[in-house]
């Protein structure tokens, strides 16, 4: 007599002995080395943050134009000798910051703008050799993520042509009978150093986490905040190239009184430089006044995105935004103490670096707007 069996035993049997499917062999194929790649944009992302921190006291102590020719490669070697120290001297010599400013400067204070302005274009050298090597090596070994060679060849390019605004900044200041390098070119460097940052900051948040994970969490994206913290980090990019005009032309160590300018609402001769569009770059009671205008509008917009944050139903997103607005605040009471001290280079560096700070913190929120954190049923982080 045949011994029953059950009518799920065949079926239990064959499941047993079917090997199982391997998860995420699609992503794995396509992932490539992600967390490597991530750690490799980290380290470029503390190295460019470090060069806005010695390029901002490259400007504040008066530095940038002591190097009077662009050498990307031969200028890597500093002065080996007393002779090419002169040398080096008699080119500064002949450029306006000396002859209508620091005429009878000594050869030990030139060395020290020269170190200053030398270990800044060579820390962008460095960044840009750790770019190449890391591309190259990734590219060869065929590890950038599909979809990927594009985005990190473009930070490449963008570092690349950093580097020429640099000299555009630099060529502006060597003739005439300017003292400083052009206000707008200064700007413009300092601005292109954040859009290479942010990009990277991006890159970062986004390899932080699985194809898969971004693919569900973009499901929950909250598009109206979204939105709006695209629209602070635009308008904290306002302020950022405002700022780099403040710097250009000393005009943070002019009108230190606040909330007044020079005891007035309005900064006096806000137009008295001829044609009228100059003054927009070049006077310091309309630049310093633009500055702290834009940043007053700043704050309360930011508010506005913080308070908009607080009906996400999300933790970690309303904890980002938490901390925007905290260094918002922070970062306009920081600049009130710069400009009211007559912008030492002791705490207006502070300032620039509380604007990357900043500018960091509005790319995590907007990040997080687009892809929440998965959290639980409580409302925590999971």
């Amino acid at each position: 007599m045949s011994q029953k069996r059950s009518i799920f035993e065949e079926v239990e049997e064959g499941a047993a002995t079917r090997p199982e499917p391997k998860a995420g062999l699609v992503e794995k194929s396509r992932s490539g080395a992600r967390k490597a790649i991530r750690a490799w944009l980290m380290v470029l992302f503390a190295m460019v943050v470090l060069m806005i921190a010695v390029g901002g006291l490259t400007r504040l102590t008066d530095s940038g134009l002591s190097i009077t020719e662009w050498r990307p490669v031969t200028g890597a070697l500093p002065p080996m000798s007393e002779a090419h120290w002169a040398e080096e001297f008699e080119k500064y010599k002949q450029i306006p910051e000396y002859q209508l400013q620091n005429r009878g400067m000594s050869l030990e204070e030139f060395k020290f703008i020269y170190w200053w302005e030398w270990g800044h274009r060579q820390l962008g050298r460095v960044i840009g050799l750790v770019w190449a090597v890391g591309f190259a090596g990734f590219l060869i070994a065929k590890k950038i993520p599909v979809g990927w060679t594009g985005r990190l060849l473009g930070v490449g390019a963008l570092g690349g042509l950093q580097g020429a605004i640099g000299w555009w900044m630099v060529s502006s200041g060597l003739t005439g009978e300017r003292l400083d390098v052009a206000s707008y070119r200064l700007a413009t460097h300092l601005g292109l150093a954040f859009v290479i940052l942010g990009f990277l900051g991006w890159f970062i948040f986004l390899l932080g986490r699985s194809e898969t994970d971004l693919l569900q969490a973009r499901r929950g994206r909250e598009p109206k905040l979204f939105g709006m913290s695209t629209g602070l980090l635009h308008f904290s990019f306002l302020q950022i190239l405002l700022g780099a005009l403040v710097a250009g032309i000393d005009a943070g160590r002019n009108y230190i009184d606040w909330p007044l300018m020079a005891g007035g609402v309005f900064p006096p001769d806000m137009f008295q430089i001829e044609p009228l569009w100059r003054n927009f770059f070049e006077n310091d009671g309309l630049v310093q006044f633009m500055h702290r205008m834009a940043g007053y509008l700043l704050l309360i917009y930011g508010v506005i995105v913080w308070k908009r944050s607080r009906s996400s139903g999300n933790f970690a997103t309303r904890r980002a935004f938490d901390w925007v607005a905290v260094m918002l605040f922070g970062q306009m009471v920081l600049g009130i103490v710069t400009v009211m001290h007559s912008a030492p280079w002791q705490i207006a560096i502070f300032h620039q670096l509380g604007a990357v700070v900043l500018w960091v913190l509005i790319l995590r929120g907007r990040f997080l707007a687009q892809y929440p954190q998965q959290q639980s049923i409580r409302g925590g982080a999971a």
